[in-house]
C-alpha cells in the first residue's frame, strides 16, 4: 500500500500533491498572475500616456439644457437617484443585522462605504453640476470613486479571497486620494483617467474567471456598462433619445 505522497500524482507534479492541493496552487498562481499581470498594465499605462491636463472642454455636457431656471437641470436631478439607493442601502448597512445577511465582516464593510458613496456622490454631482468648474469636479468625482473602488473590492472579496478584497480596497482608496492630490496641485489626470478604467476592465474579466458566491450575478455587468456610458454621454445621449 502506497501513500499519495509516495509518488508523484499528475496533478501535483514532483511534490506529489494530492489533487486539491494541487488545484489550489493553480488557483493561487492564477489569482497572482491576474493581480500581478492588472498592476503591470495599470503601471505601463500610466508612464507611457503623456501627462493630461484639465480642458475647459471638460465642463461642457451632452445635456445642458436649463429647465425651471436651474443650469444642466437633468444633470443636477440625476443625481438624486442617488440618494435614493444610497440611503436605504447605509441603514441596511448599519441596522439590517448583518448587511443583507453578508458575513463577511470586510464585504460588509465594502458594501457600507459603496452606499456612503452613492449618498456622497448625490449632493456633490448635484453641486458640481449647478456650477461646472474645476473646484468643485472633485466633489463629484471623489465620491463616485470611492463607490467604484468600494465595489470593485466587494467583487474580489466574493470571488477571490477576503484578505486579497481587503488589500484591493485600502490600495484603490489610497490611489484615489493620490490621484486627487495630482490631479490639484500636479494638474495631471493620468492616474485619475487609470482609476476610472480598472473596474471596467476587472469587472468583466473576474465574473468570467472565476465562480461566483452569489445569484444574480450578472448584474455586474451594468456597473460596467454605467461606467462606459460616462465616458461616451455625447454618443449615448441621443442613442437614448435624450432620456437618460
Amino acid at each position: 500500500m502506497h501513500l499519495a505522497a509516495d509518488y508523484p500524482h499528475r496533478g501535483g507534479g514532483r511534490l506529489g500533491l494530492g489533487p486539491f492541493a494541487a488545484a489550489v496552487l493553480r488557483t493561487d498562481n492564477r489569482r497572482r498572475a491576474i493581480a500581478g499581470g492588472a498592476v503591470l498594465a495599470s503601471a505601463l499605462l500610466l508612464v507611457a500616456t503623456p501627462r493630461l491636463r484639465h480642458s475647459p472642454a471638460l465642463h461642457l455636457f451632452a445635456d445642458m439644457r436649463n429647465l425651471l431656471g436651474v443650469p444642466n437641470t437633468l444633470n443636477v436631478l440625476t443625481a438624486y437617484p442617488l440618494l435614493l439607493a444610497g440611503v436605504p442601502g447605509l441603514i441596511l448597512c448599519l441596522f439590517g443585522g448583518g448587511c443583507f445577511g453578508i458575513s463577511l465582516r470586510w464585504e460588509a464593510l465594502g458594501w457600507f462605504l459603496f452606499y456612503v458613496g452613492n449618498v456622497g456622490a448625490a449632493f456633490g454631482s448635484a453641486y458640481y453640476h449647478l456650477k461646472p468648474d474645476d473646484d468643485r469636479l472633485i466633489w463629484d468625482r471623489l465620491p463616485m470613486m470611492m463607490s467604484a473602488s468600494s465595489l470593485l473590492s466587494i467583487l474580489v472579496i466574493e470571488r477571490v479571497d477576503e484578505r486579497a478584497g481587503l488589500s484591493c480596497l485600502i490600495s484603490l482608496l489610497s490611489l484615489l486620494l493620490v490621484s486627487s492630490a495630482c490631479e490639484r496641485i500636479l494638474d495631471d489626470m493620468r492616474l485619475w483617467v487609470v482609476l476610472n478604467l480598472v473596474p471596467c476592465v476587472a469587472i468583466p474579466a473576474m465574473l468570467f474567471l472565476f465562480a461566483p458566491k452569489y445569484t444574480h450575478s450578472r448584474f455586474w455587468f451594468l456597473a460596467t456598462g454605467k461606467a462606459f456610458t460616462f465616458w461616451q454621454d455625447s454618443k449615448a445621449l441621443p442613442t437614448e433619445r435624450f432620456t437618460v
